[in-house]
């Protein structure tokens, strides 16, 4: 297999590179009118401006030329069909046909896969209206008030993400409350404030063995008999996610509260699935369907839309660019809707755990950047923490400014200052201010030129700092669900571009083993095993802290 930096397309990004050199923005679009309208798509109520990023013309035909000769539409289109892409667990990679309701004749193991998301579908929605509707009792005949989801990853951070984004459309019929933390502190706090009468117990764990969504699992249950005296039984209380199915008929729950996973749909991209039966109670089913539709909206356009209007495919070529040819190695995502606060986190998930790899197809060290370090705050709030680093730091990390046209809560001058300050911070991020600038400013305030030497350099911004700026018409769930897709499968068009395996998650496995190993010497009459010094001493010295 050659090695993607034998391209000619990867060749001649790297020339462009070296060549650009200290090229500004400012220069770019002072040179080019019609620099907005050529660098900028749209999918549905989703719209990107990626004109803030150190291309031109020239660069930009390279990188689409890269994709070309790295074959992403074939790879996209294996991916749709239910081919196996992911090839170090010989599966297929099928979270698009969770969203895809006209029934498109795939297969994934030989078997049809449209049939098994329609049929989990409608026991979704018959679940959901069970215990939105009052009809689902608990052991005394209360209605379900509360519903605990207890999952970990991709189990946890979709629908926690999605849930916060959307609570504007809760109509507060079923109150969401999320563990996923082993520590005995978050599970123990979010008890405390229920009835267990009127509390149901949502299980998500595809082998049912997840070693800290079962220690929570068995915490609720024993909490559940406490609180209830014995008299409650767990088939009112507990419904599970899982492809173990015996394993979650042993901790109690009935088969019919058993809803499927399936190996080709990966943790990460699970919200889609039954995984999103938090959405689906907290928001009601026909909201969870709207995501599902944007989703599915944001699928179609990235299998047909022109490469130069791909919103997926230009998001991923920029950040090869900014990353592997530029030497940005990190990707922060600002959102300017406090709905939106999970969604850094979740994108963390999806992009690190996908393309946090150093190994090819082929099991060789590749010899670029693979993923970038993704991480991001609600941006109001990072204008007061983090923003000085953006703006005048050394390290350059490329920004992407998420948005909303309209509020989904209107109050007079609020959403008039929150997007002055989007449109505000990505404009200063490129543009800047020079030295000469500032001079002239603070002359202008009457300061003296000796105070104005002293202080001018460290005002100055250089800017030509790249960003993408996406402005979705409202936070709805349609357009929640096409963003969502978009990150998705920019994720999944660079891993190609890379050559890495986009769909496992090794990395996460060996610390995990070791953990359980080292459970049973915590214990304090246990002995501690041959460990490394450091891990040796750090053991003693909890225990001796235990007596």
């Amino acid at each position: 297999m050659s090695c993607r930096t034998s391209l000619p397309a990867w060749q001649a990004l790297a020339a462009d590179a070296e060549n650009f050199g200290s090229v500004h923005m400012n220069s770019l679009f002072a040179g080019d009118e019609q620099r907005f309208d050529r660098f900028s798509a749209q999918c549905g109520g989703v719209f990107l401006d990626f004109s803030k990023n150190r291309i031109d013309e020239g660069i930009f035909q390279h990188l689409l030329q890269l994709a070309e000769e790295c074959e992403v539409a074939q790879w996209r289109d294996k991916m749709m069909s239910g081919a196996i892409v992911n090839p170090t667990e010989g599966r297929a990679v099928l979270h698009t046909a969770l969203r895809d309701r006209s029934k498109q004749p795939i297969e994934a193991e030989g078997e049809a896969v449209a049939p098994l998301v329609s049929a989990e579908l409608a026991r979704m929605e018959r679940f959901t209206n069970s215990v939105r509707s009052g009809e689902w009792l608990g052991y005394t005949g209360a209605a379900i008030t509360d519903v605990v989801s207890i999952g970990i990853g991709g189990s946890n951070l979709g629908p926690l993400m999605v849930t916060e984004a959307l609570k504007d459309y809760c109509d507060e019929r079923i109150k969401m409350h999320y563990v996923s933390n082993v520590d005995g502190a978050q599970i123990s706090q979010v008890l405390s404030k229920l009835n267990a009468a009127s509390t149901l117990f949502l299980i998500s764990s595809k082998t049912f063995t997840t070693a800290e969504t079962m220690t929570n699992a068995r915490t609720a249950r024993q909490w559940l008999m406490d609180q209830s005296n014995g008299e409650a039984q767990a088939e009112k209380h507990f419904a599970a996610v899982s492809s173990n199915v015996s394993k979650a008929k042993e901790f109690g729950i009935g088969e019919d509260n058993i809803y499927s996973m399936w190996d080709w749909v990966g943790g990460r991209y699970s919200l889609w699935s039954a995984i999103g039966l938090p959405i689906a109670l907290n928001l009601g089913f026909e909201h969870f369907l709207s995501l599902l539709e944007g989703a599915h909206e944001m699928d179609q356009h990235f299998a047909t839309a022109v490469p130069e209007k791909n919103l997926p495919l230009i998001l991923a070529l920029i950040g090869v660019w900014n990353s592997n040819f530029l030497g940005m190695n990190a990707q922060a995502i600002l959102p300017y809707d406090q709905n939106l606060h999970r969604l850094p986190a979740y994108l963390q998930q999806a992009d690190m755990e996908s393309n946090g790899k150093s190994t090819n197809w082929q099991g060789e060290t590749v010899p670029y950047t693979t993923g970038p370090l993704i991480w991001g705050e609600v941006g109001i709030n990072g204008q007061h923490a983090f923003y000085q680093l953006l703006h005048q730091g050394k390290t350059l990390v490329p920004a992407d400014f998420i948005g909303s046209a309209k509020s989904n809560n209107p109050l007079p001058g609020h959403h008039e200052n929150l997007m002055a300050n989007f449109f505000g911070q990505s404009q200063a991020m490129m543009t800047g201010v020079d030295l000469n600038a500032v001079r002239e400013q603070l002359t202008a305030q009457g300061m003296d030129k000796e105070s104005v030497e002293r202080i001018a350099p460290h005002k100055v911004h250089e800017g030509n700092r790249p960003s993408n700026t996406l402005l979705m018409d409202a936070l709805t769930p349609k357009n929640l669900g096409a963003l969502i897709a978009m990150y998705e499968h920019k994720i999944f068009a660079q891993g190609i571009i890379w050559q890495i395996c986009s769909f496992d998650q090794w990395g996460v496995e060996l610390g995990k083993v070791l953990a359980k190993a080292i459970e049973p010497e915590l214990a304090v009459d246990a002995e501690i095993g041959a460990h490394d010094c450091s891990t040796r001493n750090l053991l003693a010295r909890f225990k001796s802290l235990q007596d």
